[in-house]
């Protein structure tokens, strides 16, 4: 069973790119497992038909501690099998310590114990506290991708995350995996996030273009590869899949220093 985390700046599209490339993996036979680890539970909504699916701490807060495992897991396009963390009432309590109550009571029931090829944890923004870095912290995820985009922020965040991935790297087993470009159509994208990925010991696995079909396809609360499985936007992230489902360079990273971060957006944004 592989293991995926997806990291990346709130807003650079992990959501959206997680839920699409798993269902390319569940279009190509795998049995794949989705996480939400966002307070917002919104990484599953496009797998579920935009079902408000009932979070693990709304469940919990509900109805106590006797909770099954039908209870707080739906099944969505493809067989893919789909809960959220949740997290606590707005100004009440931390978010992160929702994602580590929501997976620690995932394998109290038994979540991780069947035959599934995939479990892909979509983690909140930033590494800001313990709860989101428990992923890594605690080896739950083995590879941890990271959704960028050229973007100085993007950049900068992904940075961070490797930070904590270097942390974690021999406690947790955990490695970079790869960067996803999730263009935001920044001049010299490709060369700039091809560069960074370079200064981390890393690679760029693939660029995800800009297009419209990827919010039409949102607005009916749909995958691209459910509401428009011909459109070439749908075998970008079919490619996708097919690369993380062939990728062996898993890698600790070497983050950047922030002067030469800058520097190298300098030199491939403006000067490229």
């Amino acid at each position: 069973m592989r293991k995926i985390a997806i990291y990346g700046k709130g807003g650079i599209g992990k959501s959206t790119t997680t839920q699409n490339t798993v269902a390319g993996l569940a279009e190509s036979g795998n049995k794949v497992m989705v996480v939400g680890c966002d307070p917002k539970g919104d990484s599953t909504r496009l797998l579920l038909g935009g079902l408000n699916q009932h979070t693990v701490l709304d469940t919990l807060r509900e109805e106590g501690e006797d909770v099954d495992l039908e209870d707080i897991r739906k099944t969505g396009f493809g067989g893919i099998l789909c809960t959220e963390s949740g997290g606590p009432e707005p100004g009440v309590g931390c978010a992160g310590r929702g994602i580590i109550t929501s997976i620690n009571l995932l394998e109290q029931l038994g979540a991780f114990e069947e035959e599934l090829d995939y479990v892909f944890y979509d983690v909140l923004g930033d590494v800001v506290c313990g709860g989101f870095a428990m992923p890594m912290r605690e080896g739950k995820a083995k590879e941890i991708y990271i959704v960028v985009s050229g973007e100085m922020m993007a950049m900068y965040a992904a940075n961070n995350i490797c930070k904590g991935i270097l942390k974690f790297a021999e406690t947790g087993g955990i490695r970079l995996a790869g960067l996803i470009c999730n263009s935001r159509q920044v001049d010299n994208e490709v060369g700039m996030i091809d560069a960074f990925a370079e200064k981390l010991g890393s690679h760029m696995i693939h660029f995800i273009p800009r297009d419209n079909m990827v919010q039409k396809a949102e607005i009916n609360r749909k995958t691209v590869i459910e509401f428009e499985p011909e459109h070439p936007q749908a075998d970008e992230y079919r490619a996708l899949a097919k690369k993380m489902g062939e990728n062996d360079k898993f890698v600790i990273p070497s983050p950047m220093e922030m002067d030469d971060l800058e520097k190298l957006l300098i030199e491939h944004g403006i000067a490229g």
